[in-house]
């Protein structure tokens, strides 16, 4: 299933807050990723990175830069579900 994202925002300690089109909400929490995929450390070890997370034009992807990305099944799959705001 395609998923995409309607709206991304960063929260304290490493974590996403994403809403999908559907109006799922979750908190993705990227600290596991960090520690475990190559690269992803980056975004703790530079300063003001992990803030710069955008959006793709197809909206099926956040990304930092050429090397840190997640795609928008992954958020939704192993985010937690929270109620929207």
């Amino acid at each position: 299933m395609l998923v995409r994202i309607k709206r991304l925002e960063v929260q304290p300690d490493y974590c996403l807050r994403v809403i999908f089109d559907d109006g799922k909400t979750v908190l993705y929490d990227v600290k596991d990723d960090i520690e475990s995929l190559p690269g992803y450390d980056a975004l703790r070890t530079v300063r003001g990175l992990f803030r710069q997370v955008r959006l793709d034009a197809s909206r099926t992807c956040v990304y930092w830069n050429e090397e840190i990305d997640l795609a928008s099944d992954m958020i939704y799959e192993y985010g937690k579900e929270v109620m929207p705001e």
